[in-house]
């Protein structure tokens, strides 16, 4: 792979942060949490991907997301917009649906190129870079106790993060494109595709059942 490295810039990174956050704290409204389950939910929704990439996959000690305090600040300030708002939150729904589509693409490609430069195998690499796109998501969902919404039909999300990181490392492992217009170009096929899902509802369907023996 190039030597070169796809960097997040910290303002979105952080902007992203907060959107993932804010998300965590609507539903935690929703299920009439307390404060602590508010913060608890904002805390795992946008952190949970990192955590599971850096923790579990990649044991490369503590992540960055914890040792930087800007992140916290950012989480703490969605958990307190959450707080204030309540469920007015969702009058921001278009913008976290734009940061969301961004993220998604983003953190795909990050995860992959972390994946890598630790030396994974691009398949692994494309494993981990969905779940640094999806984890937040899932780990909010496991621990309310509501079955995954990933697991279930509905708009393609995982198969847009799966896009994204599937172009990332194709353009960077393949063709030897640098990895930051790599990235942009993922990141820019994952917005279009998340944008087109959500504008024509674009849907996975129910597996049926096999063939009964």
């Amino acid at each position: 792979m190039h030597p070169d490295v796809f960097q997040l810039p910290v303002w979105f990174d952080l902007g992203a942060t907060f959107a993932f956050a804010l998300t965590g704290a609507l539903a935690a409204i929703k299920r009439g949490y307390d404060v602590v389950g508010l913060l608890s939910l904002a805390i795992v929704t946008s952190l949970g991907g990192g955590l599971i990439r850096d923790g579990i996959f990649l044991q490369q000690g503590v992540t960055p997301l914890l040792t930087d305090p800007r992140y916290l600040y950012a989480i703490g300030a969605a958990a307190l917009l959450g707080l204030v708002l309540g469920e007015r939150v969702n009058r921001f729904h278009r913008l976290i649906a734009v940061v969301d589509a961004v993220g998604l693409g983003a953190y795909a490609c990050f995860g992959v190129q972390k994946a890598l430069l630790v030396g994974l195998g691009p398949t692994a690499a494309v494993f981990v870079g969905v779940i640094n796109a999806v984890g937040g998501g899932l780990l909010r969902d496991v621990i309310t106790r509501v079955e995954p919404l990933v697991f279930k039909p509905g708009q393609f999300y995982v198969l847009v993060a799966l896009a994204g990181a599937v172009v990332f490392v194709f353009l960077t492992a393949q063709f030897g494109v640098a990895p930051t217009p790599a990235a942009f170009a993922a990141i820019a096929l994952t917005f279009v595709f998340r944008a087109l899902t959500i504008a024509f509802n674009w849907r996975t369907e129910a597996v049926s059942a096999g063939l009964k023996m």
